[in-house]
Parts: C-alpha cells; sequence; structure tokens
C-alpha cells in the first residue's frame, strides 16, 4: 500500500459542496491499495502513520507522533498515488487495486485507524472530492509498505 502522509493545521474533504470529513491539527493521510495488496500491508502502514514522529516536541525537533500529540487523522482514498509515468506522459494507473478490492482495502484501513485512534475522518471513496488543507512545516512524507 502507498500513502502519503500531510501534517496540517486543519484539512477538510468537500464532495457536491458539502464537507464530509474534517480535523484540525494532525495528519491528511492519502492512501492507495495496490495489486497484490492484503490486509497486513494496511495494517502495516496504520502502524507506521501512528507512530511517525513528525510532530515537535518542547525543544522543536520532530519526536512526537500524531497519537502523542492527539492529533486527527483525514483518511482520503486516492489511487493515482500508483501513477506510473515511465511509459510517456499519460500515467497508468494498472498498478492500482481494482476498484472492488481497493475499496474493500480503504474500507478496512478507515476501520482500524478508528479502532487505533480516536479522530478518524475520512473522504468518500471513488468520488470527486475537493481537499483542502494548510500543510504545517511544510511536512509531507511518502510511505510504501510492500
Amino acid at each position: 500500500m502507498i500513502a502519503l502522509i500531510q501534517r496540517v493545521t486543519e484539512a477538510r474533504v468537500v464532495v457536491g459542496g458539502n464537507t464530509i470529513g474534517q480535523i484540525g491539527a494532525g495528519l491528511l493521510v492519502f492512501v492507495c491499495a495496490e495489486q497484490g495488496d492484503s490486509e497486513l500491508q494496511g495494517d502495516k502502514l496504520l502502524s507506521k502513520i501512528l507512530k511517525l514522529r513528525i510532530f515537535s516536541d518542547e525543544a522543536g525537533k520532530m519526536n512526537r507522533s500524531v497519537q502523542d500529540v492527539g492529533g486527527g487523522l483525514l483518511v482520503v482514498s486516492q489511487f493515482t498515488l500508483a501513477a506510473d509515468t515511465t511509459g510517456g506522459n499519460r500515467p497508468s494507473f494498472t498498478n492500482a487495486a481494482v476498484p472492488e478490492e481497493g475499496r474493500r482495502l480503504y474500507d478496512l484501513f478507515v476501520e482500524r485507524a478508528r479502532a487505533a485512534h480516536p479522530i478518524v475522518q475520512t473522504g468518500q471513496f471513488a468520488a470527486d472530492m475537493k481537499v483542502h488543507l494548510v500543510n504545517d512545516g511544510p511536512v509531507t512524507i511518502p510511505l510504501r509498505i510492500a
């Protein structure tokens, strides 16, 4: 699975003019299931995200996790993270999981995130979403779990 993590002071997802997910300070997590991914990759990815020390401590060092600071998670599905641009100028998304499997793994990721963390909001799978965010730092980190 692939994720792109952004440390934010606030973030929200809008679908059809309505805000469907919103957090204050925390992590905006774009997530993509790839072909061959299973629950194991999702569990490893979630564990890494929750423990990733990218929030500042009293000394200004990135030494705290989203759990340490009580931040929110805004989890948004984004199959375009699996883009392959090696064959030309039009990206190929054949590495992404088929939609049914992508949805299953995304829903399971969200379910397990909600069981492990108190503040979890989401986007809407396969929807045309508008994502608004204020990147804090900026801190943006790609993660891939094979």
